[in-house]
């Protein structure tokens, strides 16, 4: 959180067909059997079927008990100009089962190479559980809908196997929409094998409520990865969250940390207390010399304001510290560790110990909980000896989308070799794991492996593999029913466009895109109104392959369209400008 259509019969010969010839099968130019559903409140029961392609074309509530079902390989795409964005209010629910083999797929409506966090809203439910605010609070991202009450089993209904890509908008300071956002969400709630990615705002936000979830994965965001706030108490296991490091919240306005934790904004005593607890997660970004300004204080777990939020088997790895606990004058977070309400146990912090201070440390206008050394705390019960290499990982562990080479789907092998540090150490003795839950997915694992994924040709190795796609700025979205991240969009002359870093400061910001085949291309800049501000290339040859331009340094703060116009086609990138 920041403070500051084709007929039926041929979708399901696409879905049948082998993986091989759908990635050879050339994209649609635009999409069929698209029905578009406007700005609207959904209040009877509603499917959406995969023979269709659904276009969110603002907010769309469901309200007044109904339930919105969704089939497996269902596509929804959220539009670019009104922030298409789907609301799950109190008392309605989602049905969105989809299958390991049929996930369903909210995505940009924004063709492939023009895709870019922010291009949609998110998600939002919205439950009858427990939160900490005082009244009826509205949650935020601009939408009008309640979160909270006293039923800490509420049922907002079922979301598996769901990719949402693409999402995560602010409307205004401080007041965004991520890409999953939870809103007094109860444990009669099943969430599990949701994927996030490149979110322009946090990919997963708690705010209170009690639904637990397993199988999580955030990749590629802006914002925070896992973000729990107003007295979530929920249960999370098996997470894994993978950055760009050239992608992060505003230089000037943010942090871009691995987990963020409040217990509210203010870090008051307000009750029920922000208790979560997560074990088996891992949070890894590439190796970083210097840190790009988001990450250049970020944490792999920054936990404050008088949260007690705990963590058990999880790894974390190259963000500029492992671990920030935050106080403020009236409620130190401090004292919830030294109290064990708090609780970071079993866990490896790799990368840090060349660097003195860096894998934890406490931050406090007020001071620190009297006897409280937390040195001590983590390096207790916690590895900190490793370095990023002796955790054994394989190398694509740590790619994001866009960066893999011959691999254009970047499908990371996360199955940990035999001799990765990761298959022993976990430990299940904590009361926090080992004392009853409530509701669905509630009951931890007890695994012998630290982090999201097991050994090698077990089935904990593979939970992530089918249904994922590690790289869906080039996957074609224009045929119902083809969700799978083999489906490669073949016929863009361009692919891959993208403005690195962004944001940028305008001093050395690169464009990069892949020619398919040997073409002519100008190449301008533009602003939001559309006015040439710049041209890097005018009718310029480029031959087949990776492309790198370097865009104007002399761009003042703002948001621009980087445009790429050949003779058969025009693709944009947007990039920002932050001095």
């Amino acid at each position: 959180m920041k403070k500051i259509v084709l007929p039926v019969l041929l979708a399901l010969a696409s879905l049948a067909a082998p993986l091989a010839s759908q990635a050879q099968t050339a994209c649609p130019a635009t999409a069929s059997n698209v029905v578009t559903v406007a700005a609207q409140t959904i209040t009877t029961n509603t499917t959406w079927t995969r023979n269709n392609i659904y276009l969110l074309n603002g907010f769309v509530y469901v309200d007044n008990n109904a339930t919105l079902t969704i089939e497996p390989g269902t596509i929804i795409k959220g539009d670019l100009t009104n922030k298409g964005s789907l609301i799950i209010r109190q008392g309605a629910k989602i049905n969105a089962a989809g299958t390991a083999t049929q996930p369903i797929v909210f995505t940009s409506n924004q063709p492939a190479g023009l895709r870019a966090p922010g291009d949609w809203g998110g998600i939002i439910l919205l439950g009858r559980a427990p939160q900490n605010l005082p009244g009826t609070p509205t949650i935020e991202g601009g939408v009008v809908g309640t979160f909270g009450g006293n039923d800490p089993l509420d049922n907002s209904g079922v979301m598996q196997y769901v990719r949402i890509e693409f999402p995560g908008v602010s409307f205004i300071q401080d007041s965004e929409i991520n890409g999953l956002t939870l809103g007094g969400v109860g444990a009669g709630t099943t969430i599990d094998h949701i994927q996030v990615t490149a979110s322009g705002d946090d990919s997963f936000e708690w705010f209170g409520g009690t639904v637990n979830a397993k199988y999580l994965i955030a990749m590629a965001g802006t914002d925070d990865d896992f973000d729990t706030d107003n007295g979530f108490s929920g249960r999370v296991q098996f997470g894994v969250a993978v950055r760009d490091p050239q992608r992060g919240d505003y230089p000037n306005s943010g942090v871009s940390n691995g987990f963020e934790s409040d217990n509210d904004a203010t870090g008051t005593a307000n009750t029920p207390q922000t208790s979560a607890v997560f074990s088996n997660m891992t949070v890894i970004m590439p190796d970083q010399t210097t840190y790009a300004a988001p990450f250049a204080s970020a944490a792999g777990a920054l936990i404050r304001r008088n949260s007690a939020e705990s963590i058990f088997n999880s790894v974390f790895a190259n963000r500029r510290y492992g671990v920030v606990l935050n106080s403020n004058s009236a409620n130190l977070t401090t004292a919830n560790a030294a109290s064990n309400a708090l609780q970071l146990q079993n866990n490896v912090f790799a990368g840090y110990t060349p660097l003195p201070g860096r894998v934890a440390r406490v931050t406090s206008s007020a001071g620190n909980t009297a006897g409280f050394n937390i040195n001590t705390f983590i390096g207790s019960s916690n590895d900190t000896t490793r370095t990023v290499a002796g955790l054994g990982l394989n190398a694509d562990n740590f790619q994001f989308n866009g960066a893999c080479g011959n691999n254009k789907q970047c499908a990371p092998n996360f199955g940990l070799p035999t001799a990765s540090a990761l298959n022993t150490g976990a430990a299940f003795t904590s009361a926090k794991l080992t004392s009853a839950g409530i509701g669905v997915n509630s009951t931890f694992d007890v695994v012998s492996f630290r982090g999201a994924f097991g050994p090698a040709g077990t089935a904990q190795a593979n939970w992530a593999t089918g249904w994922t796609n590690f790289n869906p700025q080039i996957t074609c979205y224009n045929t119902p029913g083809a969700v799978l991240a083999n489906r490669e969009v073949v016929s863009a002359p361009l692919q891959a466009l993208t403005v690195s870093p962004n944001p940028t400061d305008g001093t050395a910001a690169t464009l990069g895109f892949d020619v398919k085949t040997a073409t002519t291309a100008t190449v301008r800049v533009v602003d939001m109104m559309g006015r040439e501000v710049a041209v890097v290339l005018n009718g310029g040859k480029l031959s087949a392959g990776p492309q790198r331009l370097l865009l104007p340094a002399t761009l003042a703060p703002g948001m621009y369209l980087a445009t790429v116009t050949t003779g058969d086609m025009v693709q944009s990138v947007r990039f920002v400008v932050a001095k």
